[in-house]
């Protein structure tokens, strides 16, 4: 069996994760996610208006609302690592081959561009200090591929950003090869350097009346009316923000790694779950009530690359200020790449032990850092940071992760279905679990809906990325593992007693979920639509 338990971990085996970390660590692991806030509050700004710091309310609390499904069925596997894709494709894997390695797919497939585009973002933050942003450092591209099939204007391209943020990532990479413990170490130190100034930016405009009502309202749309325009509009908003604000559920990917995970799993999704619920609060909220819709939608807050200077003003600060809010902005993408590539390589990792994915990304080297897994990660995002549109990146990126969401939700009823005798460290009160499915089709009808607010190609591309699954799995599966899971994996579906994957007692309801999901997303995007 590949996954380390309690008595090898200590023993160091090699090829496998260790038991080293508790709950704070992995809070310190998921840290990175309150940053990524910074990634799109300009972008929602711009596109959806003055209803843009509700937007980022109401994600967040869906995605706090979330967490509680997420940390019930974590702790159904305390051996696994990867987060909750993996505990949810164990409940759907009973009645689709298929369904269980799409949800860990789409999983990866959504935190892992966080790399790239973080990468890219810091790079250009550290060009822009160094030389100016008119340099001409900056304006040298070379164009290697035209990309229009996907998005009108998307090109693969060099220039000097994806030089950088490739040398940032590989810096990453370093510090996380000596394994969990080490970099949870790194991560709390860089993680307090963000939280801090994020929280003094949300927090100093309210109490000294900086923060303008007349800023903030009307809530009305950029369309003028709440009309289908309109409200369009605000569900693509919604769309893009859930690719932020429901991110601290990686707290849970490191379950295997947990000491103790009956305790440490449940407490670090929920403390995680605070902090952003308090950050996607405040600082869209002093952001929008200082600078106004007018002051967001400078070519600079849209972009990012403005951000420092306008979180500087925010606090009274001068050239000093701004000069640390650079520093600090760039500890916060790389503290989003840490927290990404922490969590998306074991999202690889534990689906090549389950059988989902290639056998060799579930090599971990003698530190319990799951190498081949983590190269994979970087190779993948050396081409996106490639890409000319790192905004159309994020939107496919969060297609494919409401997939995910819609799936994981639905697997916490469906585990207390087929799993009811199991043993629960930690159990969710009934009502959240039907908040949880409820919020699922939710997110169907941002699917649907909100998609092709962030580009004509958005839905289809994400289509043709999800579909790739296909191939990958019938290869693993068919070819490499002759029509047989792993041991590891039938293993751990005997928690409720049984690891007969003929064993249904959900019946029809798993495939009646799922073709109400798709029904949802097509109507969605025939009547809400630009």
């Amino acid at each position: 069996m590949t996954i380390t338990t309690e008595a090898n971990a200590d023993a160091g085996e090699n090829g496998a994760l260790h038991r080293a970390i508790g709950w704070k660590d992995a809070f310190w692991m998921a840290s990175g996610v309150p940053a990524l806030v910074l990634f799109s509050i300009g972008g929602i700004a711009a596109t959806i208006g003055n209803p843009s710091w509700i937007i980022w309310m109401l994600s967040v609390s869906f995605g706090f609302l979330q967490a509680f499904v997420y940390a019930e069925i974590a702790g159904l596997f305390p051996s696994k690592s990867g987060g909750a894709s993996v505990y949810g494709a164990a409940a759907w894997v009973r009645y689709s081959k298929i369904i269980a390695p799409l949800s860990v797919w789409c999983n990866w497939l959504a935190w892992t561009p966080v790399l790239a585009i973080g990468g890219g973002l810091a790079a250009g933050y550290a060009l822009t200090a160094l030389f100016g942003a008119d340099s001409s450092i900056n304006a040298w591209e070379i164009t290697l591929l035209n990309l229009d099939f996907l998005n009108s204007g998307l090109t693969l391209r060099i220039n000097t950003t994806s030089v950088v943020g490739t040398g940032i990532l590989l810096a990453v990479f370093a510090l996380q090869h000596h394994g969990i413990s080490r970099a949870a170490k790194i991560q709390t130190v860089v993680g307090l350097a963000v939280l801090i100034p994020l929280l003094i930016v949300g927090v100093v405009p309210l109490l000294t009346g900086a923060v303008l009502s007349e800023n903030l309202t009307p809530i009305i749309p950029v369309s003028g009316a709440w009309n289908i325009e309109g409200t369009t509009l605000f569900l693509g908003g919604l769309f893009i923000a859930a690719w932020s604000a429901y991110a601290f559920e990686t707290a849970i990917c490191y379950t295997s790694e947990f000491k103790d995970p009956k305790r440490d799993t449940v407490r670090s999704i929920i403390a995680a779950g605070v902090v952003c619920v308090v950050i996607y609060t405040l600082v869209p909220l002093s952001f929008q009530g200082v600078l106004g819709v007018e002051g967001m939608l400078q070519p600079g807050i849209v972009d990012g690359s403005a951000v420092a200077g306008a979180m500087a003003g925010m606090v009274g600060g001068g050239g000093v200020v701004a000069k640390v809010m650079v520093v600090m902005l760039f500890l916060a993408l790389v503290l989003a790449i840490m927290t990404s590539m922490a969590g998306s390589s074991r999202t690889l990792y534990q689906g090549s032990v389950d059988g989902w994915l290639p056998r060799y990304l579930s090599h971990a080297n003698q530190h319990g850092a799951p190498t081949s897994a983590m190269w994979t990660d970087l190779g993948f995002n050396l081409i996106l940071l490639m890409m000319s549109d790192y905004l159309f990146v994020l939107a496919v990126s969060n297609c494919c992760y409401l997939v995910f969401d819609f799936l994981n939700l639905h697997s916490g009823w469906l585990h207390r279905i087929d799993n009811g005798g199991a043993h629960r460290p930690w159990k969710a009160p009934t009502i959240l679990l039907w908040v949880g499915g409820s919020l699922a089709f939710v997110n169907a009808v941002l699917l649907g809906a909100g998609a092709n607010v962030w580009g004509e190609g958005t839905l289809r591309s994400a289509a043709i990325a999800i579909a790739l699954i296909l191939p990958v799995f019938a290869y693993r599966h068919y070819i490499t593992d002759k029509g047989k899971f792993p041991e590891a994996m039938l293993e751990d579906l005997a928690v409720g007693g049984s690891r007969d994957l003929s064993v249904r007692k959900a019946g029809m309801l798993p495939y009646l979920t799922l073709a109400a999901g798709v029904a949802v997303v097509i109507v969605a995007n025939q009547i809400f639509q630009l």
